[in-house]
């Protein structure tokens, strides 16, 4: 189990420090958010290529490698011909002549050890020889399938949304983000929650429940729902907003 979980941070660090050099030349870190999905697509690729592999993980592979190629297309083709996102550009003004190596260690280098968290119970689940398939990990399946949903849709509706607003103040609030002012993050949670699910029966699994609980965490209350809400902070229709829709956790209302 140790080799592959070395294997992976290795690969980890390469993968990291590639990035950060081509964010350089590009002169936009915001690469870093297509970044996050291909890391797993490698991840899941490396072993499926260089280790035997039991259903319970060819599963957990072919769901992290769907969603990864899907968000990692969406992401670059919402950022082509755009500015660099807001939340870089500001870290860019404010980190002054220590912005290359903050850039490194604070960006692509700390975002490869959370990928390295997150992927850990698929990473376990390698480590075996071979599995069987149960019941919770067709709950599992099913649960991936509705964070699926949910971050998908949400995102082709902000997308819609965008394209035909009249406003840059103007906030959505149909669809999927009636019920939470962050659908596509909710999905992300509830997807990583089902990969945990699917792996959950094999033996010494508990210790990487740490996997979804850091997304959930990251996703809640650091960098997701604060960093991107810090935008609409002057937005009174989106302070009317919040207090009528959650943040997170959809809540549904007749």
């Amino acid at each position: 189990m140790k080799a592959i979980f070395l294997e992976s941070a290795l690969l980890l660090l390469v993968y990291a420090s590639v990035w950060f050099v081509l964010s350089v030349l590009k002169k936009r870190n915001d690469i870093a958010d297509i970044a996050w999905g291909v890391g797993y697509v490698l991840i899941c690729l490396y072993h499926l290529a260089t280790k035997p592999a039991h259903p319970v993980v060819v599963v957990c592979y072919a769901l992290i490698l769907f969603w990864g190629v899907r968000l990692s297309l969406f992401i670059y083709l919402r950022n082509s011909n755009k500015p660099e996102d807001f939340r870089y550009a500001q870290w860019r003004k404010e980190w002054g002549s220590s912005f290359y190596l903050r850039s490194f260690l604070q960006v692509y280098l700390l975002q490869a050890f959370f990928l390295f968290v997150i992927i850990s119970p698929v990473l376990f689940a390698a480590s075996f020889s071979q599995s069987e398939w149960s019941v919770y990990s067709t709950v599992g399946v099913l649960v991936w399938v509705v964070g699926f949903y949910w971050q998908s849709v949400g995102d082709h509706q902000l997308r819609q949304f965008i394209q035909t607003r009249k406003s840059k103040e103007d906030v959505l609030q149909t669809g999927l983000w009636k019920y939470t002012r962050h659908p596509n993050y909710f999905g992300e949670v509830t997807m990583w929650w089902g990969i945990y699910l699917i792996i959950f029966p094999l033996s010494g699994s508990l210790f990487f429940i740490v996997g979804p609980v850091t997304i959930t965490l990251l996703i809640r209350y650091v960098s997701g729902v604060p960093m991107l809400e810090r935008r609409y902070r002057d937005n009174e229709a989106y302070k009317v907003y919040k207090t009528n829709v959650p943040a997170l956790f959809p809540r549904f209302r007749r």
